[in-house]
């Protein structure tokens, strides 16, 4: 259930956020090699760059704690 009102922006952050979490996990699940080959993920440009834009037309770039609280109040964690 989602307790708190967020700008159009603060949502687009969000959903950035998520889409690079999402990302992220997937290339790990994916990962070429051996789990000892050292090769890192691929992540695409792209869906950083989403995520950094988004961040800083939400006007929340450099302050890590606000968008995490951000987030956690708007998804909370999975119990």
């Amino acid at each position: 259930m989602h307790t708190a009102v967020l700008t159009d922006r603060e949502r687009t952050a969000v959903q950035a956020y998520l889409r690079l979490l999402h990302t992220v996990r997937a290339a790990f699940d994916v990962a070429p090699g051996p789990p000892d080959a050292g090769r890192p993920p691929v992540v695409p440009p792209a869906v950083l760059a989403e995520a950094e834009q988004a961040l800083a037309q939400a006007g929340l770039t450099g302050n890590e704690e606000a968008f995490f609280r951000l987030l956690h109040t708007w998804c909370p964690p999975e119990p």
